[in-house]
């Protein structure tokens, strides 16, 4: 059960206590992908690298890089020639950069001189659910100069957050996924700045 407690401290509706200053709306979004990047700082052999390494695949006419997958964290890396890695998957921004050294110290037991340079979170992909349906179409009228909605292409609403720099899907189911954030509390304050607008376009529910 101690483990289920630790992933739930982060997640919306757990019955941790939510800090009123940092989450005014008492909504906490899920943290559900980090991308990040790292320089291994050395030219590799993709071709050696897939041979030799048991949870990796390289298809070339497809994708120029190596594809390989850990399970703890659970996370797939894209690893380029040049030495540049991209780590997918993590739930947290430790999980990514632990996936990362894991994989660096992969790459290094296949005989190459890799490094771990220049670690960066690229992007933060978070959601949650406001738990009531949005008018989107009054939400795109009122607030078009931000917004994106083509309903008959996409179902959801884009919304393109000035400050901080941030797109923010939004679904007439009342969820919304945020991405574009390179640090959690982006994330956090692009969601609270939204949430009082999302409130004023609650569709009301006729029985």
């Amino acid at each position: 059960m101690r483990g289920e407690n630790m992933t739930d401290q982060v997640s919306e509706g757990s019955s941790n206590p939510v800090d009123p200053i940092e989450h005014p709306s008492g909504i906490v979004p899920t943290l559900q992908n980090i991308v990040s990047t790292v320089n291994l700082d050395c030219k590799l052999d993709l071709k050696a690298i897939a041979l030799q390494a048991r949870n990796a695949e390289y298809n070339p006419k497809r994708f120029a890089a190596v594809v390989m997958r850990i399970r703890e964290p659970k996370t797939t890396a894209l690893i380029f020639g040049s030495g540049r890695m991209v780590c997918t998957g993590a739930k947290s921004e430790y999980s990514s950069k632990l996936a990362a050294r894991k994989y660096a110290r992969i790459v290094q037991k296949l005989g190459f001189p890799a490094k771990f340079k220049d670690f960066k979170i690229q992007n933060i992909v978070g959601s949650c659910d406001v738990k009531f349906p949005i008018r989107l179409e009054g939400l795109a009228y009122d607030h078009g100069a931000f917004i994106s909605y083509e309903p008959e292409i996409f179902p959801g609403l884009i919304y393109r957050m000035k400050s901080p720099k941030i797109v923010l899907l939004v679904f007439v189911s009342g969820k919304i996924v945020i991405t574009g954030a390179k640090r959690r509390e982006d994330t956090y304050k692009a969601f609270e700045n939204i949430y009082p607008v999302l409130s004023d376009y609650k569709r009301i529910q006729i029985e």
